[in-house]
């Protein structure tokens, strides 16, 4: 795969107010991840290809990306489309008779 995008992903964990004092933000790591899946999957279903990537330490990205210091990078994704002939492995969905209990 080319991956001629590089996709950096921030959370935002407090905004400042007008007057200076912070508005802290919940749950924003579990906000953020799912928006993150949602975008794997429009990715996926474009035709493009991308994977996630978290090396540590990634604080340099802020000052890299210009962001200020209420954001903490939150994953990289290099996105591009496929090589030619590449194999992608055979990953389905289990049978929900695999995953469910009913009581």
């Amino acid at each position: 795969m080319d991956a001629p995008w590089l996709i950096v992903v921030f959370r935002r964990d407090y905004d400042i107010r007008e007057d200076g004092t912070r508005l802290k933000h919940y749950y924003m790591t579990e906000s953020v991840g799912i928006a993150v899946g949602f975008l794997i999957q429009a990715l996926h279903r474009a035709g493009l290809a991308t994977l996630t990537h978290t090396p540590s330490p990634m604080t340099f990205l802020r000052e890299v990306c210009g962001r200020p210091l209420n954001e903490k990078p939150f994953v990289l994704m290099p996105v591009g489309y496929p090589a030619e002939g590449c194999q992608v492995p055979d990953i389905h969905r289990k049978d929900l008779s695999e995953i469910l209990t009913i009581i």
